[in-house]
């Protein structure tokens, strides 16, 4: 009997572990199959164009009428990391949307596959902006770095939401204008209170504990809600025309 029994465990372990294997080659040759598709839905020219403009952004910090400071490296880099948050607004922008809905795919997988696309460019570019930055200028990396990636999730953030609560197909113009609007509530904002602070305030830590909320709550948004749109009940779903 024990004998049996253990027969019987070795043959559901074994198709169990066969199971696991073709679901592991069923993922790769998905995966191998949506490359293409989704590399050519990218919005390359938006990121192009924006990660481009950051770059010269930081390289004017080598200007020889520029007095060395690491407050004016911290303002290059946040306008050079705002211009890139801008470029990836448009990540999420797909023109076949409407098309590849009904598709056996789900929207989190592809969504996840864009990112892994773009965001280890996207943390080279970062690294190719600090490096243009001179030495003298750099402001203190870590607190930096932590204002791109906040300003980097929020601006995915918010064109996660747009997705879920619309049938747009592209939502990177309305996200951007929200950025810049939420950029510049932040401008208005006093330093006590705001996400601007410099190293030389006294709320300079307050500010960075700011920022790392930031970070966490748009990493929770576009984690929870990065899923199939809402249904036709949705409060600000809306239908996007069909050009003739």
């Amino acid at each position: 009997m024990r004998e049996v029994g253990k027969t019987a465990g070795a043959e559901a372990a074994g198709a169990e572990a066969a199971g696991a294997v073709a679901g592991r080659r069923d993922t790769a040759v998905l995966l191998r199959s949506l490359l293409v598709p989704v590399w050519r839905t990218l919005p390359r020219r938006a990121l192009t164009t924006a990660g481009a403009v950051g770059l010269l952004l930081a390289a004017t910090t080598r200007l020889p009428d520029h007095a060395p400071g690491t407050e004016l490296g911290l303002f290059v880099l946040r306008l050079t990391a705002l211009s890139g948050a801008l470029g990836l607004a448009f990540l999420l922008d797909d023109p076949a949307r409407n098309t590849s809905a009904t598709t056996p795919t789900a929207r989190p997988f592809r969504t996840v596959l864009r990112l892994a696309m773009v965001l280890p460019l996207t943390a080279l570019w970062w690294a190719t902006a600090l490096l243009l930055v001179p030495s003298s200028t750099r402001p203190p990396l870590l607190p930096v770095t932590l204002q791109a990636a906040a300003m980097t999730t929020a601006a995915l953030a918010l064109a996660t939401v747009a997705v879920r609560l619309t049938d747009s197909p592209e939502v990177g113009r309305s996200t951007a204008i929200c950025l810049l609007t939420a950029s510049a509530v932040a401008v208005l904002t006093p330093n006590r209170w705001g996400l601007l602070a410099t190293p030389a305030d006294p709320w300079w830590e307050p500010t960075q504990l700011r920022w790392a909320a930031v970070l966490g709550v748009t990493l929770a948004v576009c984690a929870l809600w990065t899923r199939e749109p809402l249904g036709p009940g949705a409060v600000f779903r809306r239908q996007t025309p069909v050009k003739h």
